[in-house]
């Protein structure tokens, strides 16, 4: 009879039953241990503050199957006399063999901070799987370096258990589940929310690189997307062997990498990270959202990518950066040799905005081009460009090596036709012409630009969507497969909602 062990610290929640979920499926028999570990908290740590809830967590198992449950107390697990006092210094007190894995491991990322935290994870780990005796363990991914360390420990000391990592689970935010959360205030948890995203940010600068990228650019995209954020407290990114945990010096084709993060909101610490290879990153969904200009597809597709806790990728963007180049150059923009030639010198970077309101933050060969890009001239040009052949096969190579693992909203003309025609979720997003006119007008006073008149943006407009969808590349057209989405008269918020609400029913319960 196979088993399968789940070992917790209680307070359990969804990311708990999903391991119990995996395990049921991969054993006869599941066990879920409940044990506040005092030799994981350091001092000042939160160990008498730690919930406890051992009733819930019992109804919690009983109502997910769980055949056994192992809540030991600290005697009975050894830690303490039978006459100590189970407080905080629990440690001090102990008189047991204690388990030390390589320092290396131990010695970075959260080691630093938490001195003798591993050891304490690695003696109890131990003496649970003595105990309990399973086939497998169970551990979440979120906590990568435990999870490295307890593999490592097991293969070294020859132990007949499998250690089986399980995906991440995350709230809608993104936001990774954890016993901690509670902690969080409701603004707080608006922060936590952009731990996620700049790790998503990193993902993107990692398949955005045309060669491989140095290390430094892979954190560096995390660091700059949290210095906006001052009320997040970070105590450090880093990019490591997803196996050893040593750092990353150089990056390959063949590499399989962590970054990971720690940071503080108040006095909650949360970590999260995020895996990166070129080679076994596993395909998660994509929605691809198509639609003529001005329908509102940059401001909805940033919403939804924030609600799913998905990369958010502008591809309109990548578009009106290469024309702005080819402006800046003075060229004819019917000179496609030309044209293509300097798409494809071309470095584009695009990265999400953690402040509200704010537009993504666009890179040209390093230089800030957020703002030009928005303008009147580069507006009037960029179907030129974008209907060129050879500029599309350059910028959809980008796009599809971005995208190549999934977990992005992309938005554009083609995206659900020609980028990736395997989109699990396809929408085409449009408006009326007046509409979009009136949009387009209000955007402009707003950016402190001189706006045309209605009538002369709609009949801009109209033009646009003609060279759009006759062009002879990839013509503005709505996938057979694609969900219409007619915005007139809808609320950014309720556009969103609908989006969210056909991804949930067609990926979530298929």
């Amino acid at each position: 009879m196979s088993v399968g062990l789940v070992p917790t610290m209680g307070a359990l929640h969804i990311g708990h039953l999903s391991l119990i979920d995996r395990a049921r499926t991969e054993n006869v028999c599941v066990v879920v241990s409940i044990f506040v570990n005092p030799l994981q908290f350091g001092a000042g740590e939160d160990f008498e503050k730690y919930p406890r809830t051992l009733e819930g967590d019992l109804q919690i198992c009983e109502t997910a199957g769980v055949d056994a449950v192992f809540a030991p107390n600290m005697e009975e697990m050894g830690i303490i006399n039978a006459d100590s006092n189970a407080d905080s210094n629990a440690k001090s007190n102990t008189k047991l063999t204690e388990v030390i894995p390589p320092l290396e491991m131990m010695d970075a990322m959260c080691g630093r901070s938490r001195i003798g935290h591993f050891q304490g994870v690695a003696t109890i780990v131990t003496k649970l799987l003595n105990i309990v005796q399973p086939d497998r363990a169970y551990f979440g991914c979120k906590d990568g370096q435990q999870l490295a360390i307890i593999r490592q420990l097991v293969n070294d000391l020859n132990m007949p258990v499998e250690i089986v990592g399980c995906p991440t689970v995350r709230e809608p935010s993104g936001l990774a589940c954890s016993s901690r959360n509670q902690y969080l205030s409701a603004s707080d948890r608006v922060l936590a929310v952009h731990i996620y995203q700049s790790l998503l940010q990193a993902r993107q600068q990692f398949f955005l690189c045309y060669d491989l990228c140095l290390p430094s650019q892979i954190i560096g995209a995390a660091q700059n997307y949290l210095n906006k954020l001052p009320e997040i407290n970070l105590e450090y990114i880093e990019l490591v062997d997803a196996k050893t945990l040593q750092p990353c010096t150089q990056i390959t084709s063949e590499s399989e990498l962590m970054l990971a993060i720690a940071a503080r909101i108040g006095n909650t610490r949360l970590i999260d990270n995020i895996l990166l290879s070129h080679t076994i990153t596993p395909r998660k969904p994509i929605i691809a959202i198509d639609g003529p200009a001005g329908a509102g597809k940059s401001t909805v597709t940033k919403q939804v990518a924030n609600k799913l806790g998905l990369l958010f990728l502008d591809t309109g963007a990548m578009y009106r950066s290469v024309t702005l180049a080819v402006l800046r150059e003075g060229i004819d923009l019917r000179d496609r040799d030309k044209v293509q030639e300097i798409a494809a010198k071309s470095k584009i970077q695009l990265f999400a905005n953690p402040i509200a309101g704010k537009p993504m933050q666009v890179l040209l060969n390093g230089e800030d081009i957020t703002t030009e890009i928005r303008t009147p001239e580069v507006t009037a040009n960029v179907s030129s460009i974008a209907a060129q052949a050879g500029v599309r096969e350059i910028l959809v190579k980008q796009q599809q090596m971005i995208g190549q693992t999934g977990g992005v909203v992309m938005e554009g003309r083609d995206i659900g036709t020609h980028v990736f025609p395997d989109a699990e979720v396809k929408i085409f997003l449009t408006a009326s012409a007046g509409e979009r006119a009136k949009r387009r007008q209000a955007d402009l006073i707003a950016q402190g630009q001189v706006a045309p008149d209605l009538a002369t943006l709609e009949r801009e407009i109209q033009e646009r969507d003609r060279k759009d969808s006759t062009r002879d590349h990839s013509p503005l057209v709505k996938s057979e497969d694609a969900t219409l989405v007619n915005t007139d008269g809808l609320s950014i918020e309720e556009v969103v909602a609908a989006i969210v609400n056909l991804y949930e029913q067609k990926v979530q319960n298929p």
